[in-house]
């Protein structure tokens, strides 16, 4: 290819900027995921809803951290605030994939579930968002028929492996 092709042009700010939300949001679901796996078992409903919150801001700050040094690191300046501030929203549904599992988890505590059912039931909760995920992906690259079915089944084996894991780490 000679590099002047429609699709070898970068992506536009506004493309640029959702895809990055896409990702950081699958991303924070697969977090909320790992981490529901891992102290479903161990940890007490509301402590496992925090320590969910608290891994995906850390997270969020690490990952903003690392892009903003990767992107600056070759200019020998440090980003502007308005910069950061951009960079940082950005990436902020990371976070936000949190809140629909967390709810579940905690509604489900609410009805009387325990933590580790309650945990599970988030994790099938993140499972489907993942797979809504998967599906918007394809969908805004315009993808149908089995091609538009693997990218949302790959979304959503990612959480099936976080199942697979908890139930490796609680039996």
């Amino acid at each position: 290819m000679t590099g002047t092709s429609a699709d070898d042009a970068p992506l536009s700010a506004v493309h640029g900027s959702a895809a990055r939300r896409r990702s950081a949001g699958i991303y924070g679901t697969i977090v909320v995921s790992a981490v529901l796996a891992a102290g479903g078992a161990h940890l007490r409903t509301v402590p496992l809803a925090v320590a969910v919150f608290v891994t995906l801001l850390v997270y969020w700050a690490a990952e903003g951290y690392a892009v903003l040094l990767g992107e600056h690191a070759h200019a020998g300046r440090l980003p502007t605030w308005s910069h950061v501030r951009a960079s940082l929203a950005a990436i902020w549904p990371m976070v936000t994939a949190s809140y629909i599992p967390l709810l579940s988890l905690l509604v489900a505590h609410v009805l009387g579930a325990t933590t580790k059912t309650a945990a599970t039931v988030a994790l099938v909760v993140a499972i489907a968002l993942l797979l809504v995920h998967g599906w918007a992906g394809g969908k805004a690259l315009q993808l149908r028929g089995l091609q538009l079915l693997a990218v949302t089944l790959i979304a959503g084996a990612f959480g099936v492996v976080m199942i697979l894991l908890k139930l490796l780490v609680t039996h």
